[in-house]
């Protein structure tokens, strides 16, 4: 009945802890959520007043289906202003949410066999998203440096059917970053083994200790071959708007319009100018959440490292602590997916297998600390209790 394609696709583990959570708290459970990547701040108001301008003024009909020129524009100086990247409005494509970006160009750039190397652990969707697209998902692991990649570590995993390499920094589920000196080893890397680089920087404004963001395309010499993936989800903590965006090679940007007028055609007019708005209006939302999240980052990096069976690395960036748990495995607990039904059954606390992202992360799990220092608190003392 199903189609080979759609049965090399498993379900996201984020989304469904979420959804048992969810399940849980509707049958009157008080259930903390510390699973899905999402800030718990409200869209600042002035990009929610562009919104219901947007509608008042009626601007409900189709766009563009590689989003309005005013929006490209705006991220075509986005990029210059922070990344150091040029480009032009030849060079973006607005998409709904980050996701579809990823998939857009997955759909692009590979034919069956293809392989992506991916650092292990990965984002979820980024290996359901390659099988889809009849490419191949050749892990990176990571866990030898404490989660955080080196040219070293992508060298030695090329082959010659390699065709992509997957850059996530800050990283999802780690929080760790990648240097700017193994970025330039690794953009070496890439000229000389003909790879293309998806550099997906959605967590690029939380960064914590005076780490700094460092674009690869902004290397002048691989503009032919990066592409920048990016939304205002996080940053602007829009998640439920669905706006992303990319930028690359021109030439591959106009076969992904071509592909998403086909299947979505345009993102949502309105949230495209409430997006244009995050853009090009004040910022400094971005650092009131920057400087809570560091609050909560150091409070679960010395409260984590006290609980009996957990050894956290000090994350570097974007919003998730990945402790490692395999400490706490005894009896019919010996996994990280195990673990984890544990915590929400005994604590009423939901977090997200680390097994979830792939082998490297089979010890760990994912706590977000995108939640109120209250709840943070609260869930960590009740995973004491129950340890």
């Amino acid at each position: 009945m199903f189609s080979s394609r759609i049965q090399k696709i498993q379900p996201s583990a984020t989304l469904a802890i979420n959804a048992k959570a969810i399940e849980l708290i509707k049958q009157g459970k008080n259930i903390l959520k510390f699973g899905t990547g999402e800030p718990d701040f409200d869209t600042p108001q002035n990009i929610k007043d562009a919104a219901k301008q947007a509608i008042d003024e009626g601007f409900s009909k189709y766009t563009d289906a590689t989003g309005i020129s005013e929006l490209k524009t705006a991220v075509v100086e986005k990029l210059k202003r922070d990344n150091a990247i040029s480009s032009s409005a030849e060079n973006i494509l607005i998409t709904n949410g980050g996701k579809q970006a990823l998939f857009n160009l997955f759909m692009a750039l590979l034919n069956p066999g293809d392989e992506v190397l991916i650092p292990s652990p990965y984002w979820v969707s980024y290996s359901d998203m390659v099988a889809v697209c009849e490419g191949v998902s050749r892990f990176i692991d990571t866990r030898s440096n404490h989660f955080k990649l080196t040219a070293k570590m992508v060298e030695e995993a090329i082959t010659p059917k390699s065709k992509i390499l997957i850059l996530n920094s800050p990283s999802n589920p780690t929080g760790m970053t990648i240097e700017k000196e193994e970025l330039e080893k690794i953009a070496e890397l890439a000229l000389r083994h003909n790879l293309y680089l998806i550099s997906d920087e959605v967590y690029e404004y939380f960064l914590y200790d005076g780490k700094t963001h460092f674009s690869i395309a902004s290397l002048p010499e691989l503009r032919d071959r990066v592409f920048t993936v990016n939304a205002v989800s996080k940053t602007y903590a829009m998640t439920g708007w669905r706006i992303g965006y990319v930028a690359g090679p021109a030439a591959v940007i106009k076969k992904m319009g071509s592909l998403q007028s086909h299947s979505t055609s345009n993102p949502c007019s309105i949230a495209q100018k409430a997006a244009l708005e995050a853009l090009t209006g004040p910022q400094d939302s971005i650092q009131l959440m920057a400087t809570e999240f560091l609050k909560r980052r150091d409070y679960v990096f010395e409260a984590m490292n006290q609980l009996p069976g957990f050894q956290l690395t000090k994350p570097e960036g974007a919003f998730y602590a990945f402790p490692d748990i395999s400490g706490c495995f005894s009896g019919q607990i010996q996994d990280s997916f195990q673990f984890t039904e544990f915590l929400l059954e005994k604590a009423q606390v939901a977090v997200v297998p680390g097994g979830a992202f792939g082998e490297a992360g089979k010890n760990c799990i994912r706590f977000s600390y995108a939640s109120s220092m209250a709840d943070i608190e609260e869930g960590i003392k009740r995973i004491k209790e129950v340890l």
